[in-house]
């Protein structure tokens, strides 16, 4: 096995446990940060996780090769677009911190660089409300679009697979929601460092 997804993937098929941690240890800190800015709730986002990697295990025979990542992040961008449209009308609670690999829980004894000035520290965390909340607000495709393309640094091309959608729509969904982000977060956008 060369430790590739593919050899991952068909190791898994051939019953091989390990192939399988290794794709959840590989993938598992992004799709949780995704899920989490998707959903804005780390409870939620966790069940999700559980739901996509147990979709994958499933569908494992229906992979055809091509960007796995993509494939994974597609599974994971349905379970939480249900989930999304499934609370359409519920409230999506941003006061608590939510925890991906882009967004590591905060260590212990750590002190961070902006400890030395309260002020600003205070400022900085209105600064990350404020967007999350932002980001929380944008429709379902465009907030997808975003944290796929922003967040989990993927390239338009790898969205619109993972989306099903052409690059052009990857690109239109991207221009709509900065422009809504611009619009409910202009002393923010012009702030962030």
């Amino acid at each position: 096995m060369d430790g590739s997804d593919e050899s991952l993937i068909a190791a898994h098929l051939q019953g091989d446990p390990a192939a399988f941690r290794e794709l959840v240890q590989r993938y598992g800190d992004g799709v949780l940060g995704y899920l989490c800015r998707m959903t804005g709730n780390r409870d939620q986002a966790e069940d999700l996780f559980q739901e996509t990697f147990t979709r994958v295990h499933e569908k494992a025979r229906t992979y055809r090769g091509g960007s796995f990542k993509s494939w994974l992040f597609t599974i994971a961008t349905r379970a939480a677009i249900d989930t999304i449209r499934r609370r359409k009308h519920a409230t999506i609670s941003l006061d608590h911190e939510t925890h991906g690999d882009d967004d590591p829980p905060p260590a212990a004894n750590a002190v961070a660089p902006d400890a030395l000035d309260p002020a600003r520290e205070v400022v900085r965390e209105e600064q990350k409300r404020q967007v999350r909340q932002a980001i929380a607000s944008l429709p379902p495709g465009q907030r997808a679009a975003l944290v796929l393309a922003y967040y989990q640094q993927l390239s338009y091309q790898q969205v619109a697979e993972t989306l099903g959608c052409s690059v052009g729509a990857v690109k239109t969904q991207m221009s709509r929601a900065l422009a809504k982000l611009a619009q409910r977060l202009p002393e923010a956008v012009d702030v962030i460092p």
